[in-house]
Protein backbone atom coordinates (compact mmCIF):
# COMPACT_ATOMS: atom_id res chain seq x y z
CA UNK A 1 0.00 0.00 0.00
CA UNK A 2 0.99 3.64 -0.37
CA UNK A 3 1.34 5.89 2.69
CA UNK A 4 2.43 9.41 3.57
CA UNK A 5 5.48 8.88 5.77
CA UNK A 6 8.52 10.57 7.33
CA UNK A 7 11.74 9.02 8.60
CA UNK A 8 13.32 12.15 10.07
CA UNK A 9 11.78 15.16 11.83
CA UNK A 10 11.53 18.59 10.28
CA UNK A 11 9.57 20.78 7.87
CA UNK A 12 7.23 19.38 5.21
CA UNK A 13 10.21 18.38 3.01
CA UNK A 14 10.70 15.30 5.23
CA UNK A 15 7.36 13.83 4.03
CA UNK A 16 7.59 10.93 1.57
CA UNK A 17 4.72 9.20 -0.25
CA UNK A 18 6.03 5.65 -0.55
CA UNK A 19 5.06 1.98 -0.87
CA UNK A 20 5.11 0.11 2.45
CA UNK A 21 3.80 -3.32 3.57
CA UNK A 22 0.07 -3.65 4.30
CA UNK A 23 -0.85 -3.64 8.02
CA UNK A 24 -0.77 -7.03 9.77
CA UNK A 25 -4.08 -7.40 11.61
CA UNK A 26 -4.17 -8.27 15.30
CA UNK A 27 -7.14 -10.30 16.61
CA UNK A 28 -9.05 -7.20 17.73
CA UNK A 29 -8.62 -5.26 14.46
CA UNK A 30 -10.38 -4.94 11.11
CA UNK A 31 -8.88 -3.61 7.88
CA UNK A 32 -10.28 -0.39 6.44
CA UNK A 33 -9.65 0.99 2.95
CA UNK A 34 -9.46 4.75 3.51
CA UNK A 35 -11.65 7.13 1.48
CA UNK A 36 -10.86 10.38 3.34
CA UNK A 37 -8.43 11.34 6.13
CA UNK A 38 -8.50 14.42 8.40
CA UNK A 39 -5.36 16.55 8.67
CA UNK A 40 -4.78 18.19 12.06
CA UNK A 41 -2.11 20.37 13.70
CA UNK A 42 -1.15 17.36 15.83
CA UNK A 43 0.12 15.75 12.61
CA UNK A 44 2.39 18.74 12.01
CA UNK A 45 3.67 18.50 15.60
CA UNK A 46 4.36 14.77 15.07
CA UNK A 47 6.27 15.50 11.85
CA UNK A 48 8.38 18.01 13.77
CA UNK A 49 9.08 15.47 16.52
CA UNK A 50 7.36 17.27 19.39
CA UNK A 51 4.20 15.21 19.89
CA UNK A 52 3.57 11.60 20.90
CA UNK A 53 4.18 9.27 17.97
CA UNK A 54 3.64 5.52 17.62
CA UNK A 55 5.59 3.02 15.56
CA UNK A 56 9.06 3.10 13.97
CA UNK A 57 10.44 4.88 10.89
CA UNK A 58 9.05 5.30 8.32
CA UNK A 59 6.50 7.00 10.64
CA UNK A 60 2.86 7.49 9.59
CA UNK A 61 0.88 10.35 11.12
CA UNK A 62 -2.90 10.80 11.17
CA UNK A 63 -5.59 9.65 13.62
CA UNK A 64 -8.89 10.53 11.96
CA UNK A 65 -10.64 9.25 8.85
CA UNK A 66 -13.33 7.22 7.15
CA UNK A 67 -13.55 4.36 4.67
CA UNK A 68 -14.93 0.89 4.02
CA UNK A 69 -14.22 -2.45 5.69
CA UNK A 70 -12.28 -4.79 3.38
CA UNK A 71 -11.36 -7.48 5.95
CA UNK A 72 -13.64 -8.11 8.96
CA UNK A 73 -11.08 -10.51 10.47
CA UNK A 74 -13.70 -12.86 11.99
CA UNK A 75 -15.65 -10.05 13.68
CA UNK A 76 -19.26 -10.96 12.81
CA UNK A 77 -20.60 -7.46 13.61
CA UNK A 78 -18.73 -6.12 10.53
CA UNK A 79 -18.98 -7.14 6.91
CA UNK A 80 -16.99 -6.25 3.82
CA UNK A 81 -18.24 -2.96 2.39
CA UNK A 82 -19.45 -1.49 5.72
CA UNK A 83 -18.96 2.28 5.93
CA UNK A 84 -17.00 3.21 9.05
CA UNK A 85 -15.03 6.09 10.56
CA UNK A 86 -12.69 6.71 13.49
CA UNK A 87 -11.29 9.61 15.50
CA UNK A 88 -8.48 8.02 17.48
CA UNK A 89 -6.64 5.37 15.47
CA UNK A 90 -2.93 5.81 14.58
CA UNK A 91 -1.31 5.47 11.14
CA UNK A 92 -4.30 6.95 9.29
CA UNK A 93 -2.28 8.62 6.49
CA UNK A 94 -2.30 5.46 4.40
CA UNK A 95 -4.44 3.61 1.85
CA UNK A 96 -5.17 0.85 4.40
CA UNK A 97 -5.52 1.15 8.19
CA UNK A 98 -5.84 -1.55 10.86
CA UNK A 99 -8.62 -0.29 13.16
CA UNK A 100 -9.22 -1.64 16.66
CA UNK A 101 -12.87 -2.73 16.85
CA UNK A 102 -13.40 -0.63 20.00
CA UNK A 103 -12.56 2.48 17.96
CA UNK A 104 -14.81 1.78 14.95
CA UNK A 105 -17.69 4.24 14.44
CA UNK A 106 -20.53 3.09 12.16
CA UNK A 107 -21.05 5.73 9.48
CA UNK A 108 -24.68 6.46 8.51
CA UNK A 109 -25.52 6.84 4.81
CA UNK A 110 -26.41 10.49 5.42
CA UNK A 111 -22.78 11.33 6.37
CA UNK A 112 -20.17 11.30 3.60
CA UNK A 113 -16.61 10.01 4.09
CA UNK A 114 -15.40 13.59 3.57
CA UNK A 115 -17.77 14.97 6.23
CA UNK A 116 -16.80 12.31 8.77
CA UNK A 117 -13.09 12.97 8.35
CA UNK A 118 -13.74 16.73 8.54
CA UNK A 119 -15.77 16.70 11.73
CA UNK A 120 -14.87 13.90 14.10
CA UNK A 121 -11.90 15.19 16.11
CA UNK A 122 -13.01 18.82 16.25
CA UNK A 123 -16.70 17.97 16.53
CA UNK A 124 -16.22 15.50 19.38
CA UNK A 125 -14.00 18.09 21.10
CA UNK A 126 -16.70 20.78 20.79
CA UNK A 127 -19.28 18.27 22.01
CA UNK A 128 -17.50 17.38 25.27
CA UNK A 129 -16.62 21.04 25.92
CA UNK A 130 -20.27 22.17 25.70
CA UNK A 131 -21.85 19.15 27.41
CA UNK A 132 -19.26 17.80 29.88
CA UNK A 133 -16.57 20.38 30.71
CA UNK A 134 -19.33 22.97 30.96
CA UNK A 135 -22.95 21.88 31.00
CA UNK A 136 -24.32 24.64 28.78
CA UNK A 137 -27.74 25.88 29.94
CA UNK A 138 -30.37 27.93 28.12
CA UNK A 139 -29.95 31.66 28.71
CA UNK A 140 -26.21 31.56 29.48
CA UNK A 141 -23.60 33.73 27.77
CA UNK A 142 -20.37 32.01 26.71
CA UNK A 143 -17.15 33.41 25.24
CA UNK A 144 -15.30 31.36 22.62
CA UNK A 145 -11.69 32.13 21.73
CA UNK A 146 -10.60 31.44 18.11
CA UNK A 147 -14.24 31.38 17.05
CA UNK A 148 -13.37 30.81 13.36
CA UNK A 149 -11.16 27.78 14.06
CA UNK A 150 -12.26 24.19 13.52
CA UNK A 151 -13.40 23.61 17.11
CA UNK A 152 -14.64 27.20 17.50
CA UNK A 153 -17.05 26.97 14.56
CA UNK A 154 -18.71 23.77 15.81
CA UNK A 155 -18.64 24.86 19.47
CA UNK A 156 -20.49 28.05 18.45
CA UNK A 157 -23.23 26.03 16.76
CA UNK A 158 -23.59 23.53 19.63
CA UNK A 159 -23.73 26.38 22.18
CA UNK A 160 -26.49 28.00 20.09
CA UNK A 161 -28.35 24.68 19.92
CA UNK A 162 -28.22 24.43 23.72
CA UNK A 163 -29.64 27.93 24.12
CA UNK A 164 -26.59 30.07 24.92
CA UNK A 165 -25.66 33.53 23.65
CA UNK A 166 -22.23 33.30 21.99
CA UNK A 167 -19.50 35.96 22.01
CA UNK A 168 -16.60 35.07 19.72
CA UNK A 169 -13.02 36.32 19.59
CA UNK A 170 -10.77 36.17 16.54
CA UNK A 171 -7.86 37.88 14.80
CA UNK A 172 -9.26 39.43 11.60
CA UNK A 173 -12.38 40.87 9.99
CA UNK A 174 -12.51 37.92 7.55
CA UNK A 175 -12.48 35.45 10.42
CA UNK A 176 -15.08 37.53 12.30
CA UNK A 177 -17.37 37.10 9.28
CA UNK A 178 -16.97 33.32 9.62
CA UNK A 179 -17.85 33.57 13.33
CA UNK A 180 -21.09 35.37 12.49
CA UNK A 181 -21.88 32.82 9.75
CA UNK A 182 -21.57 30.03 12.35
CA UNK A 183 -24.14 31.76 14.55
CA UNK A 184 -22.09 33.87 16.99
CA UNK A 185 -24.20 36.72 18.38
CA UNK A 186 -21.17 39.01 18.78
CA UNK A 187 -17.59 38.78 17.49
CA UNK A 188 -14.69 40.98 18.59
CA UNK A 189 -11.09 41.16 17.42
CA UNK A 190 -8.10 40.54 19.68
CA UNK A 191 -6.59 43.92 18.72
CA UNK A 192 -9.72 45.71 19.99
CA UNK A 193 -10.56 46.37 23.65
CA UNK A 194 -12.58 43.16 23.63
CA UNK A 195 -12.87 42.91 27.41
CA UNK A 196 -14.66 46.27 27.57
CA UNK A 197 -16.99 45.11 24.77
CA UNK A 198 -17.82 41.91 26.68
CA UNK A 199 -18.78 43.90 29.79
CA UNK A 200 -21.06 46.13 27.69
CA UNK A 201 -23.01 42.99 26.72
CA UNK A 202 -22.97 41.31 30.12
CA UNK A 203 -21.87 43.70 32.92
CA UNK A 204 -21.28 40.93 35.46
CA UNK A 205 -19.22 38.84 33.01
CA UNK A 206 -19.86 35.66 31.06
CA UNK A 207 -20.93 32.28 32.45
CA UNK A 208 -18.12 30.37 30.73
CA UNK A 209 -15.04 30.99 28.59
CA UNK A 210 -13.57 28.38 26.24
CA UNK A 211 -9.85 29.19 25.99
CA UNK A 212 -7.72 27.36 23.42
CA UNK A 213 -5.12 30.15 23.20
CA UNK A 214 -3.40 29.70 26.57
CA UNK A 215 -1.60 33.05 26.74
CA UNK A 216 -5.03 34.69 27.22
CA UNK A 217 -6.00 32.66 30.29
CA UNK A 218 -5.85 35.50 32.84
CA UNK A 219 -7.87 37.78 30.55
CA UNK A 220 -10.44 35.00 30.26
CA UNK A 221 -10.81 35.03 34.05
CA UNK A 222 -11.19 38.82 34.04
CA UNK A 223 -14.36 38.59 31.93
CA UNK A 224 -15.81 35.58 33.79
CA UNK A 225 -18.58 36.35 36.28
CA UNK A 226 -18.51 35.28 39.93
CA UNK A 227 -19.17 31.52 40.15
CA UNK A 228 -18.30 31.31 36.44
CA UNK A 229 -15.98 28.88 34.70
CA UNK A 230 -12.97 28.97 32.38
CA UNK A 231 -12.36 25.84 30.29
CA UNK A 232 -8.74 25.60 29.14
CA UNK A 233 -8.19 23.18 26.25
CA UNK A 234 -5.31 24.44 24.11
CA UNK A 235 -2.22 26.60 23.81
CA UNK A 236 -2.28 27.94 20.25
CA UNK A 237 -0.92 31.27 21.51
CA UNK A 238 1.63 29.98 24.01
CA UNK A 239 1.78 28.77 27.60
CA UNK A 240 -0.69 30.24 30.12
CA UNK A 241 0.48 32.19 33.15
CA UNK A 242 0.32 30.27 36.47
CA UNK A 243 -3.08 30.57 38.14
CA UNK A 244 -3.29 31.79 41.75
CA UNK A 245 -5.84 29.62 43.62
CA UNK A 246 -6.74 32.65 45.77
CA UNK A 247 -8.06 34.40 42.67
CA UNK A 248 -10.34 31.41 42.11
CA UNK A 249 -11.45 31.51 45.73
CA UNK A 250 -12.13 35.26 45.78
CA UNK A 251 -14.52 35.08 42.81
CA UNK A 252 -15.74 31.51 43.38
CA UNK A 253 -14.45 30.82 39.86
CA UNK A 254 -13.58 27.42 38.42
CA UNK A 255 -10.75 26.43 36.09
CA UNK A 256 -11.42 23.22 34.17
CA UNK A 257 -8.95 21.45 31.89
CA UNK A 258 -10.20 19.73 28.76
CA UNK A 259 -8.75 16.87 26.73
CA UNK A 260 -10.78 14.71 24.34
CA UNK A 261 -9.01 11.48 25.29
CA UNK A 262 -10.43 11.73 28.82
CA UNK A 263 -13.91 11.25 27.30
CA UNK A 264 -13.32 8.70 24.51
CA UNK A 265 -12.82 5.93 27.06
CA UNK A 266 -14.90 3.07 25.62
CA UNK A 267 -16.53 1.83 22.43
CA UNK A 268 -19.95 2.83 23.83
CA UNK A 269 -18.79 6.39 24.64
CA UNK A 270 -17.24 6.86 21.20
CA UNK A 271 -20.36 5.64 19.39
CA UNK A 272 -22.77 7.59 21.62
CA UNK A 273 -20.91 10.88 21.11
CA UNK A 274 -20.34 10.40 17.37
CA UNK A 275 -23.98 9.39 16.85
CA UNK A 276 -25.17 12.63 18.49
CA UNK A 277 -22.82 14.63 16.28
CA UNK A 278 -23.90 12.83 13.09
CA UNK A 279 -27.56 13.30 14.10
CA UNK A 280 -27.13 17.07 14.44
CA UNK A 281 -25.39 17.23 11.04
CA UNK A 282 -28.02 15.07 9.31
CA UNK A 283 -30.78 17.30 10.71
CA UNK A 284 -28.99 20.44 9.49
CA UNK A 285 -28.51 21.71 13.05
CA UNK A 286 -24.74 21.76 12.58
CA UNK A 287 -23.47 23.01 9.22
CA UNK A 288 -19.88 22.45 8.14
CA UNK A 289 -17.89 24.58 5.75
CA UNK A 290 -16.60 22.70 2.70
CA UNK A 291 -13.23 21.04 3.44
CA UNK A 292 -10.15 21.69 1.31
CA UNK A 293 -9.07 18.41 -0.29
CA UNK A 294 -5.59 17.29 -1.28
CA UNK A 295 -4.55 13.91 -2.66
CA UNK A 296 -2.70 11.85 -0.04
CA UNK A 297 0.25 11.95 -2.44
CA UNK A 298 0.19 15.77 -2.12
CA UNK A 299 0.64 15.61 1.65
CA UNK A 300 3.50 18.14 1.58
CA UNK A 301 1.22 20.77 -0.02
CA UNK A 302 -1.52 20.01 2.52
CA UNK A 303 0.89 20.44 5.47
CA UNK A 304 2.20 23.72 4.00
CA UNK A 305 -1.37 25.01 3.55
CA UNK A 306 -2.29 24.10 7.14
CA UNK A 307 0.82 25.80 8.51
CA UNK A 308 0.19 28.94 6.42
CA UNK A 309 -2.88 29.59 8.63
CA UNK A 310 -4.77 30.56 5.46
CA UNK A 311 -7.25 27.71 5.82
CA UNK A 312 -10.52 28.36 7.65
CA UNK A 313 -12.28 25.01 7.21
CA UNK A 314 -10.87 21.51 7.54
CA UNK A 315 -8.15 20.06 5.32
CA UNK A 316 -8.61 16.45 4.26
CA UNK A 317 -6.43 13.97 2.38
CA UNK A 318 -7.90 11.66 -0.26
CA UNK A 319 -6.00 8.40 -0.99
Amino acid sequence: MKALTFSTFGDSDVLEYIEIPNPQLKNDEILVEMKAIGLNFADVYRRKGNYHLKGNPPFIAGYEGAGIVIDANNHPEYKIGDRVAFADVPFANAELVAVNVNHVLPLPESISFETASSVLLQGLTAHYLATDSHKTAKGETVLIHAVAGGVGQILTQISNLLGATVIGLTSSADKAKIGFEQGADYVFLYNEDWKAEVFKITPKGVDAVYDSIGSTLMESFEVTKECGQVIFFGMAGGDPAPVDPRMLMDGSKTLTGGDLWSYLTSKEERIKRATQLFHWISEGKIKLSEPTSFKLSEGKLAHDFLESRKSTGKIILIP
